[in-house]
C-alpha cells in the first residue's frame, strides 16, 4: 500500500467516524430489475446494511428513486411515457409499491420506514424548508425512524422531464438542509472514472480534492457535450454538498456490502473532499437551495474584497445588472467574465440597482431620494461559492 493510499484510507475512517447522520441515495437502476420491477433482494439487504449502520449509533436518512421504474413493472410497460401525465400517472402507482417495498424490509429489523415526498418549490420557500428541516429531526430524533425521501413525481414538472438524475440534486439539498456530514450516492457505477467506464484501460479515481472543470471533462463526451451514465449530475450534487463543507461518496449500489464497506472506512467508490468550513443553516439555505431571481456583475475590485476580505457588496462595485429581482430576492454574483462567485439577499429592487450601480455610498440618496441601506447585499446574507 503506497503512503498516498495510506493517508486516503486515514481520511476515510476520520470522515465515516464522525458522520452521526448519513444521506443515502439510490438509483433506479440500483433497486429495480431491467424491466423496471422492484429488486426485493436489494431492497432487503440495503434495509439490512441501513440497520447496521443504525446501530452504530447513527441516523440515516434514505433518498430512494424508483417510482416510475416501479409503476412502469406494474403496469407491464416496456418504454418509459414521454407524456407528462402519464408519468405522473405511473409515478403515483409505482411510489406505493416502492414505499411498501421499503416498509416491509425495514420492520424486518425492527425499524420504522416515514415516506416523506418533497418539490423544489419547498425548499426554496424558507418557511416550508425549515417546516421539512423539523419534521425530519423530528422522525430522527425523537421517533428513531429513516426517513424514505423522493421527488413528489405526481406533482413535479422539471424534474420528470429528466432521464436519469433528478434525485441527485434532492439528495444534496437534503444533505445541506440538515447539515448532515455526509452524503453517500449508490449509483450503477462503481465511481468517477479518468475515462469510460466501459473502458477496461479505464481506472477509478479514489480522491477528488477540489472540483474544477477537469473533474466535469471526465464526464463528457468531447464530441457531444453530453453526460454519460448520470455522472455529471452526481458530480453537481456532490459539488452542491462539498461547498457547504460536506463530504460525498459515490460508489456501486450493486455491489453487496458497500454502504457496511463505507462505514468502515474501507476504500470504495470516490470520496470527494468538502471544499470548505461547515456553512451555517441559513446560509446554507439561500446559497444552495434557492435559485438566483438575476444577477449582477461586480468589477474585479469588489470581487477580490467580497472573497479575501468578507466586505459586503456596495454599489462602486456593480457593473451591470442582468433580469428582474426585488428586495429580498436572492442574485447571484458574477466578475467580469461572467463566471458566478456568490449569492446573497439584495436590499435594493433591480431597478433601484441599476440607478446606483457604480456610486459612491454618499450619492445613493442623491439618486433615490433616501438612504435605506449602504449595501446592495450585507456581508452576513452573503455566500461565497468559489
Amino acid at each position: 500500500m503506497t503512503v498516498s493510499s495510506m493517508m486516503i484510507d486515514l481520511v476515510r475512517r476520520e470522515i465515516a467516524g464522525e458522520a452521526n447522520l448519513i444521506v443515502v441515495k439510490v438509483g433506479t437502476r440500483v433497486v429495480t430489475h431491467p424491466d423496471g420491477r422492484l429488486n426485493e433482494e436489494r431492497i432487503s439487504a440495503l434495509a439490512e446494511e441501513i440497520h447496521e449502520v443504525r446501530q452504530s449509533g447513527r441516523k440515516v436518512v434514505l433518498v430512494s428513486s424508483g417510482a416510475v421504474g416501479a409503476g412502469m413493472g406494474r403496469l407491464g410497460l416496456k418504454q418509459r411515457p414521454s407524456d407528462l401525465a402519464e408519468l405522473q400517472a405511473v409515478a403515483s402507482i409505482g411510489q406505493s409499491l416502492l414505499v411498501e417495498a421499503y416498509d416491509e424490509q425495514f420492520r424486518r429489523f425492527g425499524d420504522v420506514a416515514a415516506q416523506v415526498l418533497l418539490t423544489a418549490d419547498v425548499i426554496e420557500n424558507r418557511v416550508s424548508y425549515l417546516n421539512a428541516r423539523n419534521t425530519l429531526l423530528t422522525l430522527l430524533h425523537r421517533y428513531d425512524a429513516v426517513p424514505v425521501i423522493n421527488e413528489n413525481d405526481t406533482v413535479a414538472v422539471e424534474e420528470l422531464r429528466m432521464t436519469f438524475g433528478d434525485n441527485d440534486r434532492l439528495a444534496a439539498l437534503v444533505t445541506t438542509l440538515l447539515g448532515a456530514p455526509l452524503l453517500v450516492l449508490l449509483s450503477d457505477v462503481e465511481g468517477l472514472y479518468d475515462g469510460d467506464p466501459r473502458d477496461p484501460q479505464a481506472r477509478l479515481i479514489p480522491l477528488v480534492r477540489k472540483f474544477d472543470d477537469a473533474v466535469f471533462q471526465l464526464v463528457r463526451d468531447r464530441k457531444t457535450g453530453l453526460s454519460k451514465g448520470g455522472m455529471e449530475s452526481k458530480l453537481r450534487a456532490a459539488r452542491l454538498v462539498a461547498t457547504a463543507g460536506g463530504s460525498v461518496i459515490i460508489a456501486a449500489g450493486r455491489e453487496a456490502g458497500a454502504l457496511r464497506k463505507i462505514i468502515r472506512g474501507e476504500s470504495v467508490g470516490t470520496l470527494f473532499f468538502p471544499q470548505g468550513e461547515t456553512v451555517g443553516a441559513r446560509k446554507r439555505w439561500f446559497g444552495l437551495s434557492i435559485q438566483p431571481r438575476g444577477h449582477v456583475v461586480v468589477d474585479a475590485g469588489a470581487r477580490q474584497a467580497i472573497e479575501n476580505r468578507g466586505t459586503s457588496l456596495l454599489p462602486i462595485g456593480v457593473t451591470d445588472v442582468v433580469g428582474s429581482f426585488q428586495k429580498g430576492d436572492l442574485v447571484a454574483l458574477r466578475d467580469p467574465q461572467g463566471v458566478e462567485f456568490a449569492r446573497g439577499v439584495s436590499n435594493y429592487s433591480a431597478e433601484e440597482v441599476r440607478r446606483i450601480k457604480g456610486l459612491r455610498t454618499g450619492q445613493i440618496a442623491q439618486i433615490l431620494g433616501w438612504l435605506p441601506y449602504e449595501e446592495i447585499i450585507h456581508r452576513d446574507n452573503l455566500f461565497v461559492s468559489r
